[in-house]
């Protein structure tokens, strides 16, 4: 199966949520034939731009349009799932198109396969990524040891926040790593509807920079295993 990897640079959320449509009514038409072609991987950073899932909550963004739009942040009602997030510099957001029946799994799988990239992703820079009951996308903790010798995690935080949507088959959306984004963005919404948990990055954890070009190259890999795909 053949899988064709796209870094579009930076682009405006619009023009690539447009560009992501274009694609994905393209796939649909080639659905039923025999080739091996199974969509689109694409990697694009965004400028400052705030999503809202279809089914999130409007509660979670905490500033008012006059101040977002002061602060040079757009904002979207989108038809994916999850609550609300951000997207802007320094973030390897990526949306695979892809044809699900043709790659024989189903959405649940699809969604594992994100998060199973992510970690493996993060891994390689030495950082432990983990699923969260309850929680879709991958996060950090920290772990204490009391006095019995009991674990506990704590200090959640996400490292990458996902959000899909699926149509006949067809994905679109995807996933938003922070590699090096500007944290301060997230302050300003309960992050995916979340009150009691934080936010974090590559940057962040390891004290110094990992850019986008970097880790999106590292993601791709790890994709592409993961989806036992090859690229174009």
């Amino acid at each position: 199966m053949r899988v064709d990897c796209q870094w579009v640079g930076r682009m405006p959320y619009k023009k690539c949520w447009e560009y992501q449509q274009r694609l994905f009514n393209d796939l649909l038409a080639k659905q039923g034939g025999d080739d091996d072609f199974v969509g689109t991987i694409i990697f694009v950073e965004h400028p400052a731009v705030y999503t809202l899932g279809k089914s999130g909550n409007m509660s979670n963004m905490l500033i008012d349009e006059e101040r977002m739009k002061a602060l040079g942040a757009e904002f979207y009602h989108i038809d994916r799932g999850g609550d609300i997030t951000f997207h802007g510099e320094g973030q390897v957001v990526c949306y695979p198109i892809l044809d699900l029946e043709k790659l024989g799994i189903g959405l649940r799988r699809y969604i594992e396969l994100l998060e199973q990239s992510i970690i493996e992703t993060v891994a390689e820079y030495g950082i432990e990524g983990r699923r969260l009951e309850g929680a879709t996308g991958v996060w950090l903790c920290d772990e204490a040891e009391n006095s019995a010798g009991e674990k506990s995690q704590r200090n959640w935080r996400k490292i990458c926040a996902i959000g899909v949507k699926a149509s006949r088959f067809v994905t679109m959306h995807g996933l938003a790593l922070n590699a090096a984004t500007d944290l301060k963005w997230f302050t300003m919404i309960n992050p995916c509807g979340f009150v009691d948990k934080g936010v974090t990055s590559i940057t962040k954890e390891l004290g110094r920079e990992v850019s986008f070009e970097e880790a999106s190259k590292v993601l791709c890999e790890k994709l592409l295993a993961n989806f036992n795909v090859e690229r174009i």
